[in-house]
């Protein structure tokens, strides 16, 4: 607070649209607002005030194009012709810069997910675009669809290692592809994927070697646990 004036936690910025170049403004969160007071292991974070989470995806509202500031600068000529086909020739101008509740955040991911499938974005994208549906579900505790898109998120983050390998800087992947196992209760996978983060010699992220163990551990506690139930049962 400055002068008496309290600091509002969205900030606007401009961004030039990949699609029709249109520039425009869209909000995003104060760094000072960025605190999660709640992280979850699959690096979903819970925050007080404005979630920065909700203002990932930019969505040009001439044209409907949406995106991240991460996915591709600028679309080349089949792929506007594609979006304009697919998305663009429905979009009612609208204006979706402001502040967003999480239901507005989901329609703005949904919207960036259409709009990478159909430009063919990098998996990266897909994937983690995919990732933050997932996240928004479980904010809102539905978790058919939160499992949905963990699945779906799965597929694209697998696809992520298949095609373009891991380097010593990717546990971070592999801890994730472990992780979305476990939460989807594929525990054998699971093991399969923290023992690659945990043996591989080339990995020397201290931090996911640690958290890769602790699930690992955790899935035990799991299979313990499942098992006694089940023996409960048939008593």
């Amino acid at each position: 607070m400055a002068n008496g004036v309290k600091l509002e936690p969205l900030y606007s910025i401009k961004v030039v649209c990949a699609h029709c170049e249109q520039e425009y403004l869209t909000s995003r969160v104060r760094p000072s607002f960025k605190k999660a007071f709640r992280t979850d292991t699959d690096f979903c974070a819970y925050y007080k005030s404005e979630n920065p989470d909700f203002y990932v995806v930019r969505v040009c509202p001439e044209c409907g194009f949406a995106s991240t500031e991460n996915s591709t600068v600028k679309l080349n000529e089949r792929q506007k012709t594609l979006f304009y086909e697919q998305v663009g020739c429905r979009w009612d101008k609208r204006d979706m810069g402001g502040p967003r509740s999480l239901e507005d955040a989901l329609e703005a991911y949904k919207l960036a997910l259409l709009c990478a499938q159909v430009i063919g974005e990098r998996d990266r994208i897909v994937a983690s675009l995919l990732h933050h549906i997932a996240w928004l579900y479980r904010y809102q505790g539905n978790q058919d669809q939160e499992n949905r898109f963990l699945k779906y998120s799965l597929e694209s983050y697998i696809r992520v290692f298949e095609h373009e390998g891991v380097g010593a800087n990717d546990a971070r992947l592999l801890f994730l592809i472990g992780e979305i196992h476990r939460r989807l209760g594929q525990f054998q996978e699971a093991v399969q994927w923290f023992s690659r983060v945990v043996q591989d010699e080339k990995i020397m992220d201290a931090a996911m070697i640690r958290a890769s163990r602790e699930q690992w551990k955790l899935i035990s506690e799991q299979i313990r646990e499942q098992k006694n139930a089940a023996k409960a049962e048939s008593q």
